[in-house]
């Protein structure tokens, strides 16, 4: 880790790709059909602009005092590792700062908790624990 920390990109799961990409491109299709023919691609232009933002500006960083988690300019949230008590494996799809449903729960303080979706999770979770041993982690129990 380096003295700004070490970054983890946030996975990009199909899940959440594909519906994005069949609504967008359904949606320009029929704009298309509507005279003036170019409103539609002007309309749906910042959509999709903001859409590519998100998926490459989220990202969490672990420096030896915190986690940092970013959302673009949306989510900017600095928690400090010795306060993470725990982190649970989870496909929970409530709105979050994490590009996939293949995420972890972060637990911290008495009752604060973040949804994010490392690339590198088992990577993400040991240098977690390399700063703060005290955090539980909790697996999803794998189907037999």
């Amino acid at each position: 880790m380096t003295s700004t920390g070490k970054i983890y990109k946030s996975k990009i799961g199909l899940e959440i790709a594909i519906p994005l990409a069949l609504v967008i491109g359904g949606t320009w299709i029929l704009l298309t059909f509507q005279e003036p023919y170019w409103v539609g691609t002007v309309i749906l232009m910042p959509v999709v602009l903001f859409i590519v933002y998100m998926f490459n500006y989220t990202h969490y960083t672990i420096t030896q005092e915190h986690l940092i988690v970013r959302g673009g300019f949306l989510v900017h949230l600095k928690i400090e590792v010795k306060r993470i008590r725990i982190i649970r494996e989870t496909n929970n799809p409530l709105s979050s700062p994490a590009n996939s449903l293949d995420r972890l729960a972060i637990i911290y303080n008495e009752n604060s908790s973040v949804l994010i979706s490392p690339k590198d999770k088992h990577g993400f979770i040991s240098d977690l624990l390399a700063l703060n041993s005290e955090i539980e982690v909790v697996y999803r129990k794998k189907k037999a």
